[in-house]
């Protein structure tokens, strides 16, 4: 089977202090939308088997127009969520590296404790049950899912035997491709693929600048 690790779209920026200690889930924003669309444009019905998502609104928002495309049901697995979804603010990743902001070497460094985040080793057994149970519910099949950053990096590092668990930053709306059997066998297939953004089968929105 094959499984479609895609991230989600652009979301909206929420800084700390904003929810009032509740955990932040935003929305997806404008330039997000188009690129959800875009995702869903690539796809033709039939081409994809399933479709889950994580809970949180910008995953499950991503996942939606592509499950309305392919005309399959989108099922919600709580086990997806990111490894900071308790957090009270969501701030992009790339704004962070961009300003060497401790949270990014916390992240790297794996201190994702210090930010509301769950322990690295956790997140890496919750992901790895939670991909496993798939492949072995969906054997011959495509199934995508839509999910996060981390969960992303991490599977794949588990698949590859990579000591770090964030090693690389998934695009919004990229596809990184996993072949898996129900015997244990994986191989990553790609990582980031991002043709989408650029050009769909059905024309839409303008080309990504």
């Amino acid at each position: 089977m094959e499984l479609l690790l895609i991230r989600h779209a652009e979301p909206v920026r929420i800084p700390p202090g904003r929810t009032g200690g509740a955990p932040a889930d935003p929305p997806l924003t404008p330039t997000g939308q188009t690129q959800a669309a875009r995702l869903a444009a690539w796809w033709r019905p039939g081409e994809i088997d399933h479709v889950v998502t994580s809970p949180l609104a910008r995953a499950h928002q991503t996942a939606e127009p592509l499950a309305e495309r392919l005309g399959l049901d989108l099922e919600v697995i709580d086990g997806l969520r990111e490894y900071d979804a308790a957090a009270d603010h969501y701030l992009p990743v790339e704004e962070l590296r961009a300003r060497g902001d401790d949270r990014w070497r916390a992240m790297v460094e794996g201190r994702w404790e210090d930010y509301g985040g769950e322990d690295p080793g956790a997140f890496t057994a919750r992901v790895r049950a939670v991909l496993g149970g798939l492949v072995t519910a969906h054997p011959g099949r495509r199934v995508a899912v839509v999910c996060h950053g981390g969960v992303i990096n991490v599977y794949l590092a588990d698949v590859l035997g990579l000591p770090r668990p964030l090693w690389f930053e998934p695009a919004y709306t990229s596809v990184s491709r996993v072949r898996a059997n129900r015997d244990g066998v994986r191989s990553v297939v790609s990582v980031n693929e991002t043709a989408h953004l650029d050009a769909t089968r059905d024309g839409v929105g303008e080309a990504a600048g």
